[in-house]
């Protein structure tokens, strides 16, 4: 059994014990620019089961959440086309940061300073158990991918690009 690191609340984590959320704590050694592929190395799990939080906007420039898998990225036309928009886009990161409170790299779905609309790819809720930014660099979250729905009222999308 791995030591148990002691990891400070999150707004993140404030949230899931708020409505009583199980959850299992990742601290890893982050690398910045490291992505996925790093979180997914240093835990030992499939970069398919890590989730990625990716702050976008629309063409009026609301801000929207979507979920996808680690090893994927998304059809932004896809993605505009199912959710009724013209186009969608990511953030600039500071812009993402204003939007989330949470620094690029350490973006949780969970705890955002500005509620957002949050779409997930649909193949992500099938999954077992997600491995889930929990706010802060270095710090994933494990939890049942159902908590993005019930949690979060993530609208499932079928958005997915493989890398």
């Amino acid at each position: 059994m791995a030591k148990k690191e002691h990891v400070s609340e999150t707004q993140a984590t404030q949230l899931l014990r708020k409505h009583k959320a199980e959850f299992t704590e990742h601290p890893y050694a982050y690398e910045e620019h490291g992505g996925t592929a790093v979180s997914a190395r240093e835990l030992g799990v499939n970069e398919h089961d890590v989730v990625k939080t990716l702050v976008m906007q629309d063409e009026a420039a609301k801000p929207l959440i979507v979920l996808m898998h680690g090893d994927c990225k998304v059809s932004t036309k896809n993605l505009a086309r199912q959710i009724g928009c013209k186009s969608v886009e990511p953030c600039k990161p500071e812009v993402a940061q204003k939007h989330s409170g949470f620094l690029v790299g350490g973006t949780s779905p969970f705890g955002t300073r500005k509620a957002m609309p949050v779409y997930v790819e649909r193949s992500i809720l099938d999954l077992p158990k997600i491995y889930i930014n929990g706010g802060r660099r270095g710090y994933l979250v494990g939890i049942a991918p159902a908590l993005l729905t019930t949690l979060l009222q993530a609208r499932p999308v079928e958005c997915a690009l493989d890398e």
